[in-house]
């Protein structure tokens, strides 16, 4: 009787311990695998925007933008039935604040890919953050060429895309229209001196228009955050350029269209995509805004089908017209959609490979291939402002 209780009790206690080894069914982790062997755990995309601060309404709308995508994609199933988990943050306009942004996005939230900023002194801000911790991060709209190479080495960025066109192609684009199209000879420039976005651009139509037969007849500065314009622009004012570039963002330059047109200067202005916010007409008064010109990424009037689905589908989710950076917001996600797919994993690694190689690819902005130094070959639209609306004139392919 007792040799059987003590074979009874030696019975269940060896049940009990393979129950508790073998009871959980969880598979062991693998530091070599990633999370696509995960039943349906989200892919989680990071994003590094402008919600707050001096241009507000770049990030917001490239949120919107890349939320409109990923929102497309999870409803059509995902990838292999994952959703992907947009965890946009803001850095307030700040450069610093940029550099803080995705290193939580990286180290707290686990993101395996940032997309983001929208211009390019807060991207810069990110920069080695994305190659340090060797996450792919994909800029919608920051132009400046120190953005993918860095400018000590020339060497690419390992780590950092984006999905717009460069200052050397947008500041050549508005030089010749000025030379060609407005038939101007000398052109005053007004440069945001504490932007890397104003300062490229400003240096590349110089370089264009001086090539192209015309005069830099005067070079003035600002600082980001001016309020009073009113003592350079009467110095520029007695110039009397043919044309005034002003490659800066929406805030200070509204206050300099404004503050120009109340001293008579009345040629015409110039910009680049800086200057695309609804807040521009606001800031400056659609009367001022006559006869302006700006390069832009697209133009929601372009009669390409892409274009027009896209804008629908913004408006009924929006309810109001895209702007470009919204369109680049949309595009960025799509770029990062199209390296998962064809990576077949949410490997940083793998996604990094594919973006890489990308050709061909379909955005709403036109069709891409990445060039070596990690910039789209594409073109630009040429738009005017008249009664306080961008009007399509004309589209420079590259």
């Amino acid at each position: 009787m007792r040799k059987k209780l003590a074979l009874g009790l030696i019975f269940v206690m060896m049940m009990t311990v393979l129950a508790g080894c073998g009871g959980s069914k969880e598979p062991a982790a693998d530091n070599n695998s990633t999370t696509s062997n995960s039943s349906g755990e989200p892919i989680k995309v990071g994003g590094n925007f402008e919600q707050t601060g001096g241009v507000a309404t770049f990030g917001k709308n490239a949120v919107n933008g890349a939320q409109l995508a990923f929102d497309k994609f999870n409803s059509a199933g995902g990838f292999n039935g994952r959703q992907i988990e947009f965890l946009p943050m803001d850095n307030k306009s700040d450069a610093t604040e940029s550099t803080n942004v995705v290193t939580r996005l990286i180290d707290e939230k686990g993101v395996v890919a940032v997309l983001g900023a929208t211009t390019s002194g807060n991207t810069l801000g990110a920069v080695q953050v994305a190659d340090d911790k060797k996450i792919p991060m994909i800029s919608s709209s920051a132009t400046n060429p120190d953005v993918t190479v860095d400018p000590k080495t020339g060497n690419t960025r390992p780590y950092v895309y984006r999905a717009c066109f460069i200052d050397p192609f947008q500041g050549t684009v508005m030089a010749n229209f000025a030379l060609q199209k407005l038939n101007s000879k000398t052109a005053a420039i007004f440069v945001d001196n504490a932007a890397p976005y104003s300062k490229g651009l400003a240096k590349f139509f110089e370089e264009a228009f001086v090539k192209g037969g015309g005069k830099i007849i005067a070079k003035e500065g600002y600082i980001t955050k001016d309020q009073d314009f009113n003592a350079t622009l009467t110095k520029l004012k007695g110039t009397n350029p043919d044309v005034i570039y002003v490659p800066g963002y929406y805030q200070e330059v509204g206050l300099i269209v404004k503050q120009a047109r109340s001293l008579g200067l009345k040629q015409p202005m110039m910009g680049g995509d800086g200057w695309d916010s609804a807040d521009l007409i606001k800031i400056a008064g659609a009367e001022n805004l006559a006869n302006t010109y700006i390069s832009n990424h697209y133009s929601s009037e372009q009669p390409d089908q892409i274009v027009q689905d896209f804008v629908k589908e913004y408006k009924a989710k929006f309810g109001e017209t895209p702007d470009s950076m919204a369109v680049l917001g949309y595009d960025a996600a799509l770029l990062y959609i199209e390296a998962l797919k064809k990576a077949g994993s949410e490997d940083p690694e793998k996604v990094k490979a594919v973006l890489d190689n990308i050709k061909d690819i379909q955005l709403v902005t036109g069709k891409i291939s990445l060039d070596a130094q990690h910039n789209p070959i594409k073109g630009a639209a040429i738009l005017e402002y008249k009664d306080g609306k961008q009007v399509y004139k004309d589209f420079i392919k590259p």
